[in-house]
C-alpha cells in the first residue's frame, strides 16, 4: 500500500463521486422540489450514454458526440415530461413508483430493440486517452482528470444557476408555495417540465461520461439509480449541497473500501477469509454508512431548508 497507490484510488473516488453527483443531483430536483419518486431516472444515463456512442460511432467525432447527445437527451426528458410523467404528479408516490418502474422496461427494452443487445464502446480521442502526471512520477489517465473537471464545473454551475439566477428563484419558491407561484404569474407546469429535462440531462451527461469506461450496454443506469438515492438520503432530501458532499463521501468510501478493505482484513484473519469477505463488506460500506447517518442525522446533513 504505497502513497501513489492511494493518491491514484482517491482521485477515482473523485471521479465517481462528481459523476454519481450528476445522477443525484438531477433526481434531487425531481424528487426533493418536484416531490415526484421517479425510478426511471438511471434510464436517462442509459439514453445520454446511447446517444454519445452512437453519435460517436456516426461521426468518428468524440466531441461532437458528446455535444450532440447534450441536446438529445434534454429534449427525451421534456418528451418523457409532457407526455407521460405530468399526469402523474397528482397521484400518490406508489403509484408513481409503479409507473416509472414500467418506464425502466420499457426503456431497457426499446434500447435493446434499437441497438441490439450487444453492448457499446466509444473510443476516446487522442487528446484524452494518455496521461497527466498529478504528482512528479504518477501518472493519471487524462480522461478521469477531464471527468472530474467537468463534473466540478457541473456542480459550481448548479449551484450558481439554483441560487444566484431568476430561474433558480423561481424553482425554489414554485418548490415551496406552487399555488402562490402560479398567482405571480409563473407558470408552473413549464416549469415544473424544465427542471425534469434538467435533471434527465444531468443524468444523460453521466452516462456519456461514464461510456467511455465502462460497457454501454441497456440496464447501465439501474445501479447509479441506487446509489444516487443513498446520496440524496445522506445529503438531505432537496439539497444540491447536500447531493454533493454526499457524493464525494460515498464516491470515495465506496473506492477506497473495495480496494483497501481486503487488505486491511488480511492484518487481523487469514487472507482467504479476507479475499472472501473483504469485497462483500466493502460493497455494503455505502449502505452502513447511510444507516449512521440516518441514526444522527434522520433529515441528511444538509437537509434543505422548509
Amino acid at each position: 500500500m504505497t502513497f501513489t497507490l492511494i493518491l491514484e484510488q482517491t482521485f477515482n473516488g473523485l471521479q465517481a463521486g462528481v459523476t454519481l453527483f450528476l445522477v443525484a443531483a438531477g433526481l434531487t430536483l425531481i424528487l426533493g422540489i418536484m416531490d415526484f419518486v421517479f425510478l426511471a431516472h438511471g434510464s436517462q444515463v442509459m439514453i445520454g450514454a446511447y446517444a454519445a456512442a452512437a453519435i460517436t460511432q456516426a461521426s468518428g467525432n468524440f466531441y461532437l458526440g458528446v455535444l450532440l447527445a447534450i441536446p438529445v437527451t434534454f429534449a427525451s426528458g421534456y418528451l418523457l415530461e409532457f407526455l407521460i410523467i405530468r399526469h402523474l404528479y397528482r397521484r400518490d408516490h406508489m403509484e408513481q413508483v409503479l409507473a416509472t418502474f414500467g418506464l425502466i422496461l420499457f426503456f431497457n427494452e426499446a434500447i435493446r430493440v434499437s441497438f441490439g443487445p450487444a453492448a457499446l464502446f466509444s473510443d476516446l480521442p487522442h487528446s484524452l486517452s494518455g496521461f497527466v502526471e498529478i504528482l512528479p512520477a504518477t501518472p493519471y489517465p487524462a480522461y478521469r482528470l477531464g471527468v472530474i473537471i467537468v463534473g466540478l464545473l457541473c456542480a459550481v454551475g448548479i449551484h450558481l444557476l439554483v441560487s444566484r439566477t431568476r430561474i433558480g428563484a423561481m424553482v425554489r419558491a414554485g418548490a415551496n408555495n406552487p399555488e402562490m407561484t402560479a398567482a405571480l404569474g409563473i407558470n408552473i407546469k413549464t416549469l415544473f417540465r424544465l427542471i425534469f429535462a434538467t435533471g434527465a440531462c444531468l443524468a444523460g451527461v453521466a452516462g456519456m461520461m461514464l461510456g467511455p469506461l465502462t460497457a454501454v450496454q441497456s440496464g447501465m443506469g439501474e445501479p447509479l439509480l441506487i446509489l444516487s438515492l443513498v446520496v440524496i438520503i445522506i445529503g438531505g432530501i432537496g439539497s444540491v449541497r447536500g447531493a454533493f458532499v454526499a457524493a464525494i463521501i460515498v464516491g470515495l468510501v465506496d473506492t477506497l473500501g473495495r480496494v483497501f478493505l481486503p487488505s486491511i482484513l488480511r492484518l487481523f484473519v487469514e487472507q482467504a477469509t479476507a479475499d472472501g469477505a473483504g469485497p462483500a463488506l466493502a460493497s455494503m460500506l455505502v449502505y452502513i454508512l447511510m444507516a449512521v447517518v440516518l441514526i444522527f442525522r434522520p433529515t441528511g446533513l444538509f437537509p434543505a431548508k422548509g
